[in-house]
């Protein structure tokens, strides 16, 4: 018997049935989570870009969708869809710069998506979504202009991102602009820890769509986070202890 298997495949169809339980009863209330100082923020900052004709930029990393990092890509381009929708009044529609090409293409269709919802059709540009560089340097460098050139009051890094996010951190601090940022990488998340103006630490990263705009889907994931992470610290403690007992 395949004892890890059966381990993930029971926390996998228990994650799933919780899921749907916790979605479901979702409908029905809201929760009411700790609140984050970043996001308080990030609303103020999104209503000043509407009220003043500027952009919002979002950076969504180099996570392959078909890595373990790809995980943290998908929380951007979520963040990227409630960025849009909120901006869907402003006369300058986000931009998304990514540096993977499946990050970059799925990034136009999530902006394309929104701006025809709000604007039942017409002609969408784009230039909005950017492959900025292949390789963490590149990408950042190809980055760079974007934060210079495009009337952007508001930067949001969200996704996997290395070391190369000081230098967008940096870009940011030198024109002034807002800036949320949050990786799944612990020297990314260093870097921004002591570069950012608004870093998020952690899960953090996977809860800016709900703390954007609540949806029961995105609120029931953050209660299955919250009971894995119980469950683990149960087990890590009870491993400790049995292995103190010499039963291990």
């Amino acid at each position: 018997m395949n004892w890890s298997a059966m381990i993930a495949f029971v926390l996998v169809a228990g994650s799933a049935g919780l899921l749907l339980g916790f979605a479901i009863l979702r409908r029905k209330s809201s929760p009411a989570f700790r609140e984050i100082p970043a996001f308080i923020r990030l609303r103020k900052a999104i209503g000043r870009a509407v009220e003043d004709g500027s952009r919002l930029h979002v950076s969504l990393g180099r996570g392959s969708l078909t890595s373990p990092q790809g995980a943290a890509g998908l929380a951007g381009l979520s963040a990227l869809r409630r960025l849009a929708d909120l901006t869907s009044t402003s006369d300058l529609t986000p931009i998304a710069t990514s540096g993977e090409p499946s990050l970059a293409v799925l990034s136009q269709d999530v902006l394309q998506a929104s701006y025809q919802e709000a604007t039942a059709g017409g002609h969408f540009d784009t230039s909005g979504a950017r492959l900025t560089g292949l390789t963490p340097f590149s990408y950042a460098s190809g980055t760079l202009p974007t934060l210079r050139d495009e009337h952007i009051s508001a930067n949001i890094l969200l996704g996997s991102f290395g070391v190369e996010a000081g230098l967008l951190t940096d870009a940011a601090e030198r024109q002034n602009s807002f800036l949320l940022a949050a990786s799944d990488y612990l020297p990314a998340q260093a870097v921004l820890y002591a570069s950012a103006q608004e870093p998020l630490i952690g899960e953090e990263l996977y809860a800016v769509s709900e703390y954007i705009h609540h949806s029961p889907m995105h609120a029931a994931s953050l209660s299955v986070q919250d009971i894995l992470r119980w469950v683990l610290i149960v087990c890590l403690l009870l491993g400790a202890l049995l292995k103190l007992a010499g039963l291990l």
